[in-house]
């Protein structure tokens, strides 16, 4: 008697393994299924990984805007003296925060360690004989341009320059004082003998300009050109002298712009008296305007780099910016006020602007001193120092060290400051401000200029309208195409026909985008610019040719519609397109002169709306065409997918394909059709090379199809290269990216709950 085993039926030659075998290969599966789980799982993780590695570096590049100010008080030392001193009357720093210099009253410059306070050097200008010290001016920091006035009239202008060498690979400065008017006082004005108090002077391209008032009211003023002659070396000097209405109060204090169009009176009463001095024969007063309130004093008053904006302090510890906006006819430039800062406790007694920004620190009867920055309209710090007013103040030109010495206490405060990006404040960056020499608040982006005392202007808001702006007209292109070509073809179309439209259109997707860009361009815009009518009579003619070409065929013999197999009636619809385009461009001028006098965008131009060459409509069709196949091949895949059995279902109850299209086929494919559009939306949010190249790159802040913008992207790979490592706009840069990342993981978010949601609502059918 035999017993039957599981494999006692099987021969020798049998191909079925034995239980060796079969346990190698349980192991073999085990081990690809193991690699297949954690390596997708570990890839997955990888990606996760990149992404937060990516949103840490941008955060750890932008950590450094979001850093407090600091204002540190240092150590203290005597204040410098020689041995006929008098008052200060101005601090000063040298270019590397090393040396410092203090103007007194009886003419001497006392250079000393800005650290120590060490003595170094004392230089002595020429005062005239028997006179005395009444006025004195200062041009910007940086020109390191004063002037000295005296009693008798006159007014000596200098120039302080720290030349060095190098012994031993140690740096060593000596100071030195040049006279770019001479050595010798000189006199403005025609009154002989009668003392300035109140003095300006400024270099400007035309020459310098001093200007001095007196206790009477007069002002007068004289500008000096320098030519120097090639051969011998000597200057020659030329002057021309100019009077300005007298005043009604004694001058308090003269300020000039660097543009030599402006001069600026504030009289003891607190009225600045604004003079247009372009017309130097004819100076003329504009207007003259109280600077603070009733019954209050103008005690400190200075323009700001750039000599655009005046800083007012007054005696009720006020701080106000003004500048010259015009008119509404747009003829006159008038005083402003633009915004307010913190105010102090005490009477404001000086103001010092920084070097090359748009700062300036304060400080007050009551020993405080604050820190201020005009673009962002912010108070910074505020740190009180002594108990004694504060009498002058000087800050370096790395805005990182100041100089304080205050009124009667005999000592110069080292102050330490930390202020690398004042101008990244949120209102700064999202808010509308009132840049210099502008009409009102506005968004604007606008990161250098050739002037050194540009203001910067780093407003984001641009660039993020600009961003969805041409993500915008792309989608408005590229969905509908691409969602109703998908349905046609996943549902409509013949197989045979089907298996050559789907890999011809994402074949597309290879396409470079910097190619269509470049075609965008070179030739899509000046095409379209010189066919404009095309956009109207394309947008009427070809659906209206397609839904007539549908109709004549419903209409046509029943013979001639089944001659034509199912699934290939879009092969018909070729020639109708390609005629109607000849058409539409054959008769573009024919239109455009008919209707548009000629020209379209001269017509569109009179009309008020702005035509660039680049613009978003060319964007719109350049990104579009890349946008399509991203669009069309998920949204196709939706679609096909849908199981068979609930459109054959839907059509045996008696429902036609369209119906069955619209009433199951779509609500089934919604969620990855939805999903389609939001990648297709995410990638025209980032597209760079497109918008580069098409859009003319203007920050602009609207939605005219017809003019241009700049994306976040494209501003990015435009700037980046060009921005120095570390500054405030090389930061802002980084946290644009920072919110390119963050507004498509939003978006992408948002996209993914939704597509959840109609998975979950559609999963019944």
């Amino acid at each position: 008697m035999s017993v039957n085993t599981p494999d006692s039926h099987l021969g020798a030659g049998s191909l079925l393994p034995d239980a060796e075998q079969r346990q190698k290969l349980r192991k073999r599966r085990a081990m690809r299924d193991g690699l297949s789980r954690y390596g997708v799982g570990s890839s997955g993780i990888g990606v996760i990984v990149a992404l937060t590695l990516i949103f840490v570096y941008l955060f750890y590049e932008t950590l450094p805007m979001l850093a407090p100010v600091s204002m540190e008080q240092g150590q203290a030392y005597t204040v410098p003296t020689g041995e006929t001193d008098g008052y200060s009357l101005h601090l000063t720093l040298d270019r590397y925060q090393e040396i410092g210099a203090r103007f007194t009253s009886r003419g001497q410059i006392m250079f000393f360690d800005a650290l120590s306070g060490e003595r170094r050097e004392t230089l002595q200008i020429p005062v005239p004989e028997g006179a005395e010290v009444t006025a004195f001016a200062r041009s910007e920091s940086r020109r390191s341009l004063f002037a000295y006035g005296f009693s008798d009239g006159s007014v000596l202008p200098l120039k302080v320059e720290y030349p060095q060498h190098f012994v031993d690979g140690q740096r060593h400065i000596n100071p030195r004082l040049s006279f770019p008017l001479g050595e010798q006082p000189i006199r403005i004005g025609t009154d002989a003998g009668e003392p300035l108090v109140s003095l300006a002077i400024v270099e400007g391209r035309g020459g310098y300009i001093v200007a001095g008032g007196t206790v009477s009211g007069k002002i007068a003023m004289a500008m000096f050109t320098t030519t120097t002659n090639m051969m011998t070396g000597q200057v020659q000097v030329r002057r021309q002298d100019f009077s300005l209405p007298t005043l009604d109060a004694p001058v308090g204090q003269i300020l000039l712009n660097d543009s030599l169009r402006n001069l600026f009176a504030i009289d003891r009463d607190g009225l600045l008296h604004s003079f247009d001095i372009v017309d130097r024969s004819n100076p003329s007063v504009i207007e003259s305007i109280r600077l603070v309130a009733e019954g209050e004093m103008v005690t400190a008053a200075e323009l700001l780099v750039g000599s655009r904006s005046l800083i007012i302090g007054g005696s009720d510890g006020s701080i106000r910016q003004w500048f010259l906006v015009r008119d509404e006819g747009g003829n006159t430039q008038r005083m402003t006020m633009i915004r307010e800062f913190r105010a102090h406790q005490g009477a404001v007694t000086h103001i010092e602007p920084e070097y090359l920004r748009k700062g300036f620190l304060t400080g007050d009867s009551l020993g405080e001193v604050a820190l201020h920055y005009a673009t962002s309209s912010v108070t910074l710090k505020h740190l009180q120092l002594d108990e004694q007013a504060i009498n002058r103040m000087a800050i370096g030109p790395a805005d990182s060290l100041a100089l304080v010495e205050a009124e009667g206490a005999g000592q110069i405060q080292v102050v330490e400051i930390r202020n690398p990006h004042p101008q990244t404040s949120i209102s700064g960056l999202w808010g509308k401000v009132w840049y210099e020499g502008r009409d009102a608040p506005e968004y604007i982006w606008q990161s250098s200029s050739a002037d050194d005392s540009f203001e910067a202007k780093l407003s984001l808001v641009p660039l993020s309208i600009g961003t969805l702006k041409a993500a915008l007209f792309a989608m408005l292109l590229a969905t509908p195409l691409a969602i109703m070509g998908a349905i046609y073809t996943a549902y409509f179309m013949s197989t045979p026909m089907r298996k050559i439209v789907k890999p011809s259109i994402e074949l597309m997707e290879a396409l470079p985008t910097v190619i269509l860009g470049f075609l965008a361009g070179i030739w899509l815009a000046p095409y379209v610019e010189n066919n404009l009518p095309i956009l109207i009579t394309g947008a009427v003619l070809f659906p209206l040719a397609i839904l007539l070409s549908g109709l004549l065929w419903t209409r046509a013999p029943e013979r001639i519609r089944n001659s034509v197999n199912a699934g290939w009636e879009a092969a018909m619809l070729v020639p109708v397109v390609l005629l109607t385009g000849w058409i539409v461009v054959s008769s573009s001028p024919w239109i455009e002169v008919a209707f548009f006098d000629g020209s379209m965008r001269q017509w569109l131009t009179d009309v008020g709306i702005p035509y660039d060459q680049r613009n978003a409509l060319i964007v719109g069709l350049a990104m579009g065409f890349a946008v399509i196949p991203t669009i069309f091949s998920i949204a196709e895949d939706a679609v096909f997918n849908v199981p068979k059995h609930l459109t054959q279902g839907s059509l045996a109850l008696g429902a036609t394909p369209w119906q069955t299209v619209m009433g199951v086929v779509l609500l089934t494919a919604s969620p990855g059709i939805f999903s389609a559009i939001m990648i297709g939306f995410g990638r025209a949010v980032g597209e760079t090379m497109i918008v580069l190249m098409a859009s003319g790159n203007s920050p602009i802040v609207n939605f005219n199809i017809f003019e241009g913008m700049r994306t976040l992207a494209a501003n990015i790979a435009v700037e980046l290269p060009e921005t120095a490592v570390g500054s405030t706009h090389f930061r802002v840069l980084f946290l644009s990216a920072l919110v390119l990342l963050f507004f498509t993981f939003i978006l992408n978010t948002a996209a993914e709950l939704v597509r959840q949601r109609l998975r979950k609502r559609y999963a019944s059918l």
